[in-house]
């Protein structure tokens, strides 16, 4: 392995996130161009998750053995031949293979307490499968202040509880109908399953990520969220 390869039980766990936030925004926010880049008359292609949370579709490397375990080959020749979301669904199953194939090829030298605590940091998120088909996590973290702000907090992306900013994915809420008449402040349009949202702080209105240009990875970074309209506006 490179000298630059992660080597701690953290530093694996750190680029098993960013390579998941990756192939995440290609199934779900990026799909189009994903979809538009898997063309089924191109040569073997494959979904990258990158360290930096950027995702690729390339050809597979060229050396043999690869530097590291390579994820699924010819995703894009079963793109028009069936269902799109049966599609996404089967690369989002390949796609947790390969992120578990790579953490524990990082991992080889761990010992045994380390490689369960691995596994347990990447149990605890909810599988890219899960959340490109909408299905709830198994298993949710649990949130020290949720009970004083169960009505704020949402659940971001990654199935981590927020209270500071209202991010939430629509399809890990508790009760969907309570929001079943929500309208996005940008389009007008209601909410639907796999969408990432976000509120104002100030206005308390709620937007698709898409449309106010804000995508789940920056979310987590925004203590409060202002939207277009509000940020606009003087503090008298």
């Amino acid at each position: 392995m490179p000298s630059s390869s992660p080597r701690t039980v953290e530093e694996i766990f750190k680029d098993y996130s960013a390579r998941r936030s990756a192939v995440i925004r290609a199934l779900t926010y990026d799909v189009d161009e994903f979809y538009s880049l898997c063309d089924p008359e191109k040569e073997n292609l494959c979904l990258y998750g990158h360290p930096d949370e950027s995702w690729e579709v390339t050809l597979p490397a060229e050396e043999v053995p690869p530097e590291l375990p390579e994820p699924a080959l010819g995703i894009n020749f079963a793109r028009d031949g069936m269902n799109r979301k049966d599609w996404l669904s089967l690369i989002a199953v390949h796609s947790d293979s390969w992120l578990l194939s790579v953490a524990f090829y990082f991992g080889a030298r761990l010992n045994r307490n380390e490689r369960k605590r691995l596994f347990s940091l990447t149990n605890d998120l909810p599988t890219i499968f899960e959340v490109v088909t909408g299905r709830k996590p198994v298993k949710d973290k649990p949130s020290g202040d949720s009970g004083s702000k169960s009505r704020n907090s949402k659940r971001s992306i990654d199935g981590q509880v927020r209270t500071n900013s209202k991010v939430h994915d629509v399809s890990y809420l508790e009760d969907e109908d309570e929001h079943s008449e929500t309208l996005c402040g940008s389009c007008g349009g209601n909410y639907s399953a796999n969408e990432f949202w976000i509120g104002c702080d100030i206005c308390e209105r709620w937007y698709h990520g898409k449309c106010v240009k804000v995508t789940p990875a920056k979310a987590e970074y925004i203590q409060q969220y202002k939207c277009p309209s509000c940020s606009t506006k003087k503090s008298k």
